[in-house]
């Protein structure tokens, strides 16, 4: 079952790099953007932490197991996986041309608050921090526990990032759609 799990976990990160990859060339141009300072502040820690969860043959003690292979774990985090994958899609479908790799404003930029945006203000960040945990929970090793903080610890600094700029744009919706909506986790965080 590991390998048919580890294989599932796989096709849902090239599915989504592949899907990322290809609605990249659909964006509106750009209005504003961050400077390089500013984007190296999550871009390194959120590197950081692909790298923690795709090589898995650090250096002890990052291999340890802290989850064992059982069929249970195996099947929780394949499907977590795959759910996160499917909030990833739906979130960049319904940003559509407003999405950026980068912290930037787009021209006619919108704010959406459609689809996943209804449940959290970042839900690309929501998907990607549930993939993880989904394969974290199928390879069990510690490096891809520590990913998911240094990941989240990344996507934290860039949605204040984006705050700032959503709040500067729309200085009159943004701040009610904070109220009523977490950044994160559906009325959490």
């Amino acid at each position: 079952m590991t390998a048919i799990t580890g294989l599932i976990i796989l096709g849902c990160w090239i599915i989504f790099i592949l899907y990322w990859m290809i609605s990249a060339f659909r964006q509106k141009p750009m209005a504003e953007g961050q400077s390089v300072a500013s984007a190296l502040a999550h871009r390194i820690p959120v590197g950081l932490g692909w790298f923690l969860l795709i090589f898995p043959r650090l250096p002890p003690p990052m291999n340890r197991v802290l989850v064992p292979h059982t069929n249970w774990a195996l099947a929780i985090g394949t499907a977590i996986c795959g759910f996160g994958l499917f909030v990833t899609i739906w979130a960049r479908r319904t940003l559509a041309g407003n999405w950026s790799s980068d912290v930037t404003f787009k021209q006619n930029h919108e704010l959406v608050r459609t689809g996943p945006y209804r449940f959290v203000r970042h839900p690309i960040y929501t998907g990607l921090l549930v993939m993880a945990l989904g394969t974290a929970l199928n390879a069990g090793q510690l490096r891809c526990w520590l990913s998911i903080v240094v990941v989240g610890i990344g996507f934290w600094i860039k949605l204040k990032q984006e705050e700032r700029l959503m709040l500067r744009h729309f200085p009159g919706q943004y701040p009610a759609y904070k109220k009523q909506v977490k950044a994160l986790v559906p009325f959490v965080i």
